[in-house]
């Protein structure tokens, strides 16, 4: 046991080393060979420790620190060039792909705060009572259970994240969608396209909730293996909490291993009668 402690200690202040030298060497985006040659390890295990220990590859932690910098720069600055080359990427176009891989949206949109952009809204009844769903062009950004949070609240936090944008309160342009989703079949329903936004991890999380098949159920510790985290089962249920499409990404389906419900950010009442209406439709 003893053994296996100075192991893990020794593990970790490798890690801890990594973290620092990427943090204080991102904008140079070092390779992951640079890096693991830093803690003296080949560039194999580094990856495959840094994966159990930190929840994320080196690549996609330094990413998302490249992301945030960047994000700090565009809040100073007009200057998408400068945001660019300070945050150590080679083209605009490359932090172009960053902020639609990580953020759901462009550069310049996340610059403008939704500026230009039109969010259709509307309110409906479900199976599971009435939700409020919000489409932008580019996909499904949020549906939500109101009866849990409330009309104003729910659309308020949407607003926050488009503090700019156009809301336009549309149950006809909204109304295929909420068919769609709660009504369709297997023959009928055609891939939605979703807005996703949240931190590199909670993504991964929301990714491997979509591969579970309706009225089936697994639990945190299957979707944190799912996603090669096989010890982060805790941060797996602070990324289900925050999943902002409810029913689309299925975080119903997911139980606590030793049988009991677990949460369910729209109640567990809710979370209930999802499952036996899938198991029934099944």
């Amino acid at each position: 046991m003893e053994t296996l402690e100075n192991q893990d200690n020794i593990d970790y202040s490798r890690i801890e080393k990594a973290i620092h030298f990427i943090e204080d060497n991102f904008q140079q985006q070092p390779s992951l060979k640079e890096i693991a040659d830093h803690v003296a390890l080949s560039e194999f295990h580094f990856n495959r420790l840094f994966s159990k220990w930190a929840g994320t590859s080196p690549q996609r932690f330094m990413r998302f620190l490249t992301k945030e910098f960047a994000k700090e720069k565009l809040a100073q600055s007009d200057n998408l060039l400068d945001a660019t080359f300070e945050s150590g990427l080679s083209s605009t176009s490359r932090l172009h792909d960053l902020f639609v891989t990580y953020e759901a949206m462009t550069p310049a949109e996340f610059k403008a705060k939704g500026d230009g952009l039109t969010i259709h809204y509307g309110i409906h009844e479900t199976p599971f009572g009435q939700c409020l769903i919000a489409v932008t062009g580019r996909g499904i950004t949020d549906l939500r259970f109101i009866e849990t949070e409330g009309h104003e609240m729910a659309i308020s936090g949407i607003r926050t994240d488009f503090t700019n944008a156009e809301f336009v309160f549309d149950k006809e342009f909204t109304r295929p969608f909420i068919e769609q989703i709660f009504y369709g079949t297997e023959k009928t329903i055609t891939p939605i396209t979703l807005l996703l936004r949240g931190t590199n991890f909670q993504i991964k999380v929301w990714e491997a909730l979509l591969k579970v098949p309706f009225g089936q159920m697994v639990s945190y510790n299957t979707i944190a293996q799912n996603i090669g985290q096989p010890t982060a089962h805790r941060a797996v249920g602070t990324a289900i909490g925050s999943n902002r499409l409810a029913y689309v990404i299925p975080c119903h389906r997911v139980l606590q291993k030793v049988g009991g419900i677990g949460g369910y950010r729209w109640g567990i009442t809710r979370k209930k009668a999802m499952l036996g209406w899938e198991m029934g439709r099944l």
